[in-house]
């Protein structure tokens, strides 16, 4: 057989795992034992695997998520922190992001909010959809920046075209006038249409006030709330007991 043709039209193809596993093969003295249909079947799926790693290693860079390695299975479900395991399965299935429905995380600083945040886009990722993490002060910055190199328009639709948008560390800080603009567009372009990851220190009850002008304050939290499944951990700081660990 003309091994090296065939390698250099799968290699022509791109289809270069699908090359690796058919020379694993013929170095293989107990593959002839297979079929040509299962012989054909491993192939495919040494191709098929490779890609599907290939984009979610991609999609991981693209979302920068603040804790890169968080998942949905090591999250700790400590009585103390009040986590709902099945919410949290249900949750993993992605049916909520297919349903465009968004996710509110709060609870008190340390509790882990972010992590869940995390572990929530991840596996996002795992399941094909783009994904974007921003902090609420970098996120500012970063629309203020646009503004003034005239990318305002562009990042936003940036913003709108992605499947899930994570906003971590809300409500740090006082709002201005044209913070609050700023997320109303964000929320606006995403209603109905893709879903949002949202955390915050700030239980979800003081928003409103926390917001300032009330017309605003309506519209961002009904957009964001009304189809929203919260989560609200409680217990002691994580970082504190990891510290303590030391």
């Amino acid at each position: 057989m003309l091994t090296q043709p065939i390698l250099d039209q799968l290699a022509a193809l791109r289809l270069y795992a699908l090359a690796q596993a058919w020379q694993a093969q013929h170095e293989d003295p107990g593959i002839e034992e297979l079929g040509f249909d299962e012989r054909m079947a491993l192939l495919v799926e040494a191709e098929w695997m490779e890609r599907k790693n290939k984009r979610l290693g991609r999609l991981l860079r693209e979302a920068k998520l603040r804790i890169a390695g968080a998942c949905l299975e090591d999250i700790a479900y400590a009585r103390e922190r009040k986590l709902d395991r099945s919410l949290m399965r249900q949750l993993g299935t992605g049916r909520w992001i297919e349903s465009h429905q968004n996710v509110v995380v709060t609870g008190a600083t340390g509790v882990g909010k972010t992590y869940i945040a995390c572990a929530l886009a991840q596996q996002a990722c795992r399941n094909g959809h783009r994904v974007l993490y921003r902090r609420m002060p970098r996120l500012f910055d970063e629309l203020t920046l646009a503004r003034a190199d005239g990318t305002y328009v562009k990042l936003l639709a940036r913003f709108a075209r992605t499947d899930v948008l994570v906003l971590d560390d809300w409500g740090l800080a006082p709002v201005e006038d044209i913070e609050r603009r700023d997320l109303l567009e964000i929320m606006e372009d995403r209603h109905g249409l893709r879903s949002t990851i949202w955390t915050s220190q700030l239980p979800v009850a003081k928003w409103h006030d926390h917001l300032g002008d009330p017309t605003v304050a309506d519209a961002i939290c009904d957009r964001l709330l009304h189809n929203a499944h919260r989560i609200v951990l409680q217990g002691p700081s994580r970082r504190k007991q990891e510290a303590n660990k030391d």
